[in-house]
């Protein structure tokens, strides 16, 4: 009995040594949680509007490739009454020179006749008159005069870069070629909070080696394309094009465009011309009937033909929003 006595009074002794070597990790551990409940209280806790919580869709790359060719597919026509805005330069360029919105309309038929208009505000002026078959453009420019004659593949860049304003920039900003059915896509998700994106990248074969062709952003939200940028040789980025606003068209003129989505708002970046276009649509008709005639601008009587690229190669006759 008496060694029992003697275990238990030597455990017991132990026991009390063992407590008080922990104390200090239990006075840390108090200081601790303090610390961190003081911090809770001084923190900022802000709670998201559901209206302001955006969706997230899921979808695969061959589900949103499907999304871009029925769009593609689905546009024949375009006959828009528009808003533009036109700025030259860039923070890279040094100078940025914004010019008036002007009014205008903007015909387009596939696979690439356009037509695209400007108009002085109020009186309803002619400022410019551009059409292009794909192979070659025509402007002209009342207060100058001017009838200017050009291919569509010139890549010279004008001093003035509202100078590079060209029809075909438009029409390839509106209407988008198919991603062929083997071409290769690359499939990746971003977030620009509280965006998020999907983001297809169709390859091309250039010289044995792939290369970016396009890239093509579709929100996440509602699967809509909200951006196509478009890439040329090397890597080089040619044109970067946003969209929004999604409407239907105008369908009681054009029975055809019935059910079809158009964005209403386009920003048309290119950056190797250095301009960006704002185009705002008012009014729009898909897939009516367009009469070939409308896509003639033939040089009126007695305006300077000026040949760009031939002609005076080192400047161009200016155009004025």
């Amino acid at each position: 009995m008496e060694a029992i006595g003697r275990f238990f009074a030597g455990a017991y002794e132990e026991a009390r040594e063992e407590l008080k070597s922990r104390a200090p990790i239990r006075l840390a551990g108090v200081l601790l949680a303090s610390a961190l409940l003081f911090g809770c209280a001084a923190s900022r806790k802000r709670t998201i509007a559901p209206s302001a919580i955006r969706p997230v869709l899921e979808a695969s790359a061959s589900e949103l490739a499907a999304v871009y060719n029925s769009q593609a597919r689905a546009v024949e026509s375009l006959n828009a009454t528009v808003r533009m805005t036109p700025v030259a330069g860039s923070e890279y360029s040094g100078v940025i020179q914004e010019y008036h919105e002007v009014g205008g309309f903007i015909l387009m038929a596939q696979p690439a006749m356009i037509r695209v208009i400007g108009q002085a505000p109020v009186v309803s002026k002619n400022i410019f008159d551009m059409v292009s078959d794909g192979q070659t453009f025509h402007i002209f420019i009342p207060s100058k005069n001017q009838f200017l004659e050009g291919s569509t593949a010139l890549e010279r860049a004008a001093r003035n870069p509202i100078e590079n304003l060209r029809p075909q920039h438009v029409l390839d900003a509106f209407f988008w070629p198919q991603l062929p059915v083997a071409a290769p896509l690359l499939f990746e998700q971003s977030e620009a909070l509280p965006e998020r994106y999907y983001i297809l990248t169709g390859l091309r074969s250039a010289e044995g080696r792939l290369e970016i062709d396009r890239k093509i952003w579709f929100d996440r939200a509602d699967l809509r394309i909200v951006r196509v940028q478009v890439y040329g040789p090397g890597g080089r980025l040619d044109a970067d094009v946003a969209y929004a606003d999604w409407q239907p068209g105008d369908t009681a003129s054009a029975p055809a465009g019935a059910g079809l989505l158009f964005p209403r708002r386009i920003v048309i970046r290119r950056p190797q011309q250095d301009y960006q276009l704002t185009v705002m649509i008012t009014k729009l008709m898909l897939n009516a009937e367009i009469s070939a005639d409308r896509f003639v601008l033939a040089q009126p009587p007695g305006t300077k033909l000026v040949r760009v690229g031939q002609d005076e190669p080192n400047s161009q006759p200016t155009i004025q929003p």
